[in-house]
């Protein structure tokens, strides 16, 4: 979508000014993956009019494919509008204009299905299956077990708000994470959606993907993650048969400066998913998912800068108490380093 940020504070009635940015869960998670070096392909379904044109610039401007977004020439790109607060506190407003847009068109017989499982990790969310019966079809499609299928990454991204006007929205969320590899979930959403507390209470509701990762706010996140023998891909990044043996790791977040927290779940996603796709061990990409979230929180758009892969890798090495004196604030990405920068700072204690 085409996202309208407040020029300043304040309700949406009292904004005098916005300024355009691009939005949307996939197409954020695939603009930080290919900004941080990965290829990564988004496809999806916008108008044939002038914001199409700018989100399909916009997200290929960070190296993603787009040759596979589709073009529609009756349904418009859609919009929305939000304020400045947090989407913890009642200042918070989200304007979703998104209903009868191309978007919600998708289909299974409007979409590339052979481009849509081309890839190592299909990543899916939550808030596509709430835009329109089609695009619920289009997912349960996509997620059906069959030999071959790409390792597939659903983010459950609640929003009740989208699912005001349809019935068994969490039902229905809850189905489609069972049929994915890769779950990501956060615990506030568990409460709301599931009413479900506690990680261990969530992986007990979601014993079939490979690996859960249950997110806990500025305070980190658990993995659960069960060993599996590849058995039907050669670069080990298909599913297979699983031990059915859990490994739990749990690693804390980092202490940011934050600008803005919407986008920071996506951009954990894409985080967690590069060190997936780097082979890295899972303590190391959920710090990876929290550097990636720390460069969203800390600028106003849904979309930041990732740290260089030399920058990441070096911070998401440090030991736990260089780790827990880290705090990252605005500009810290592009910064030479950790310890000549203001912005980027560790602290013997």
């Amino acid at each position: 979508m085409i996202a309208f940020l407040p020029a300043g504070p304040g309700r949406l009635a009292d904004v005098p000014a916005f300024d355009r940015a691009i939005g949307g869960a996939e197409s954020n998670v695939a603009c930080a993956l290919a900004a941080a070096g990965h290829s990564a392909k988004w496809i999806s379904r916008v108008g044939a009019d002038a914001f199409g044109d700018h989100l399909v610039a916009a997200v290929g401007a960070y190296g993603v494919d787009t040759r596979s977004v589709r073009r529609d020439p009756a349904r418009p790109t859609g919009v929305y509008f939000r304020t400045a607060g947090d989407r913890a506190t009642d200042a918070h407003e989200v304007a979703y204009y998104r209903a009868g847009s191309a978007a919600a068109a998708m289909s299974a017989n409007t979409m590339d299905l052979a481009a849509i499982r081309s890839g190592r990790i299909l990543h899916l969310s939550g808030i596509t299956a709430a835009l329109s019966d089609d695009c619920l079809g289009l997912l349960r499609e996509v997620t059906a077990r069959h030999p071959g299928r790409p390792l597939l990454s659903f983010d459950v991204n609640y929003r009740p708000d989208l699912w005001r006007d349809r019935a068994h929205g969490p039902e229905i969320l809850l189905d489609l994470a069972r049929s994915c590899d890769l779950v990501f979930v956060g615990e506030d959403e568990a409460e709301a959606a599931w009413r479900l507390h506690g990680p261990d209470a969530l992986r007990d509701a979601l014993p079939e993907p490979a690996t859960l990762v249950v997110k806990h706010g500025p305070e980190g996140a658990t993995v659960y993650d069960r060993q599996t023998v590849h058995d039907r891909r050669a670069d080990g990044i298909g599913t297979g048969t699983d031990t059915g043996i859990d490994t739990v790791t749990y690693a804390p977040a980092l202490r940011v400066d934050v600008a803005a927290p919407v986008g920071a779940g996506d951009a954990f996603a894409a985080g967690f998913l590069s060190g997936t796709l780097r082979g890295l061990p899972v303590f190391t990409r959920i710090r990876h998912g929290h550097l990636m979230a720390a460069a969203s929180l800390t600028v106003p758009e849904d979309l930041g800068t990732p740290p260089s892969r030399a920058l990441a890798d070096r911070l998401a090495a440090l030991d736990p108490a260089d780790w827990g004196t880290l705090r990252l604030g605005p500009g810290w990405t592009t910064s030479d380093g950790v310890h000549n920068t203001a912005r980027v700072e560790v602290r013997t204690p």
